[in-house]
């Protein structure tokens, strides 16, 4: 994963296609790691990722809860195929996904 930085906003984007659960836990070991460091603000940028399955999925969630919630972290550039995994699993109530990074990054600064 490549990890950049928008002022106080980390920006993570995975180089995978696949977000399951030969790399799911490793992907959240590296954010989590990366909070416990300090960072306090996260954009997800999902432009490489066309699969998550429940341990991706659960990594993101994971992610969200060390980070402090929804308004700490936001998830950009979702493809529609990994969409309808947060819709089916309603957890697109949960997240904010937007459409793009720009977007994302302005609604984690102040």
């Amino acid at each position: 994963m490549t990890i950049k930085h928008q002022g106080a906003v980390a920006i993570i984007e995975p180089q995978r296609k696949r977000i399951d659960a030969s790399f799911a836990i490793k992907f959240r070991e590296d954010v989590v790691a990366l909070v416990e460091q300090g960072q306090k603000k996260l954009v997800l940028n999902m432009t490489n990722v066309e699969f998550i399955d429940s341990s991706g999925l659960g990594a993101v969630v994971s992610i969200m809860k060390v980070i402090g919630g929804n308004q700490n972290l936001t998830l950009c550039y979702v493809k529609d195929s990994v969409l309808a995994v947060f819709k089916l699993t309603r957890m697109d109530k949960i997240f904010i996904i937007l459409p793009n990074e720009e977007e994302a990054v302005a609604r984690l600064q102040p």
